[in-house]
C-alpha cells in the first residue's frame, strides 16, 4: 500500500469511529465540488478538531479568514452557544455563495456573518465596527498574506484568545529558505513573527492524512 493510501485508510478508520459527518456536511462538500471550488476545505478529522478546539476554549465569538464553500465555517459554527457569533471572510464571490447556501442548510444562517471583499480590506472594517475581540481566530487563506492576518488576528483578540493557522507544512517545502513560492514564505513569515511575538505562546503539529502531508500551527495569546 503505497503512502498516501495509508494515511487516507486510518483516517477512514478514525473517522468512522469518530467523527460524524452528517447531511449538511457531506452536502457542503458535495455542492462545493458541483460549484468548482477547489478541494482545499479541511478533512473531517480536521474540522472535528476545530469544533473541539473551539468547544475546549469555551468560545462565543469567532473569526475566520478564509470560508472557501462552508464546511470548516459550519464544524466552527456548532461548537458556540446559544448567543454566539461567527464572522467569516471570502474574497471570492462564487465561494461566498455557496458557502452562504453551505451555511444556511446547517441551520447557522442566523450566527454566521459571512462578509464578501479581500480580508485585508474586511478586517479593517471589523475593527472599526469594534467586531472584536474574538476568542477564536481561524486563518485558512492566501497564504502569501498570513503575516498580514496574523497582525490582524493580534488587534482583534485578547489574553486566552487562541488562533489556528492551517497548511503550514506545505509538504515540508517551508523548511527551504530560498524557496521561491510565495505560498511558503508567506508561512515562514508567519511563523518568525509568531516566535518573535511575546505575546504568544505556540506549536506547530505536522499532520499526514486524506489531504496528504501538512499542518498547522496553534497559537495563545497570552498578554
Amino acid at each position: 500500500m503505497s503512502q498516501q493510501r495509508t494515511w487516507t485508510a486510518v483516517d477512514d478508520y478514525f473517522n468512522g469511529l469518530l467523527v460524524e459527518e452528517d447531511a449538511p456536511l457531506l452536502d457542503a462538500v458535495r455542492d462545493s465540488a458541483a460549484a468548482g471550488l477547489p478541494d482545499h476545505q479541511v478533512a473531517p478529522n480536521q474540522g472535528k478538531l476545530l469544533n473541539l478546539i473551539a468547544t475546549l476554549r469555551g468560545a462565543r465569538t469567532i473569526l475566520e479568514i478564509g470560508s472557501l464553500g462552508g464546511y470548516s465555517t459550519i464544524w466552527l459554527g456548532r461548537a458556540l452557544p446559544e448567543g454566539g457569533r461567527l464572522v467569516t471572510l471570502e474574497a471570492d464571490e462564487r465561494c461566498a455563495e455557496v458557502a452562504r447556501a453551505n451555511v444556511a442548510r446547517a441551520g447557522l444562517g442566523g450566527v454566521v456573518d459571512l462578509r464578501l471583499g479581500k480580508a485585508l480590506d474586511t478586517l479593517p472594517l471589523l475593527a472599526e465596527e469594534g467586531a472584536g475581540p474574538f476568542d477564536l481566530v481561524f486563518i485558512d487563506a492566501d497564504k502569501p498574506s498570513n503575516p498580514d492576518y496574523l497582525r490582524w488576528a493580534l488587534k482583534l483578540t485578547r489574553p486566552g484568545s487562541v488562533i489556528v493557522g492551517d497548511n503550514v507544512v506545505r509538504d515540508g517545502a517551508v523548511t527551504d529558505p530560498d524557496s521561491g513560492d510565495p505560498r511558503v514564505q508567506g508561512v515562514r513569515r508567519f511563523t518568525e513573527l509568531i516566535a518573535a511575538e511575546p505575546r504568544l505562546t505556540a506549536t506547530t503539529v505536522q499532520t499526514v492524512g486524506s489531504k496528504g502531508y501538512d499542518g498547522f500551527t496553534l497559537a495563545l495569546v497570552t498578554g
